[in-house]
């Protein structure tokens, strides 16, 4: 499989990294909608969060986890932040990789578009 982000976790594909564990993997985005704006992916290929079951409860938990504590590593603690996942071509997914956004540093607008 040539998918984009097992590249880049792989380290076949240069990342501004940020994180990473034998897990996840996280790095600022290459065009970012915000002051700050990185992703954390899985390094287990999943296309896209219709594809997770059971079995990938604690992993998705532990996605969550890093999002929330890298936030706040990077200044979005106190004024706070946007986690997206977005899914599949309506929900504006580009990348058929599990991945989930991080947004902050200025005051996001409701809806997104």
């Amino acid at each position: 499989m040539d998918c984009l982000f097992c590249n880049i976790a792989a380290g076949k594909i240069a990342s501004r990294k940020i994180y990473e564990d034998e897990e996840l993997f996280a790095f600022h985005d290459i065009n970012p909608q915000s002051p700050v704006h990185f992703l954390v992916i899985p390094k287990k290929h999943i296309a896209n969060l219709m594809e997770c079951n059971a079995e990938d409860a604690s992993l998705l938990g532990k996605m969550l986890d890093c999002a929330q504590r890298l936030a706040v590593q990077q200044g979005l603690g106190e004024r706070g932040c946007r986690f997206v996942i977005n899914c599949k071509s309506d929900g504006l997914q580009t990348i058929d990789h599990l991945h989930i956004h991080v947004l902050g540093g200025r005051k996001l607008k409701w809806p997104p578009g």
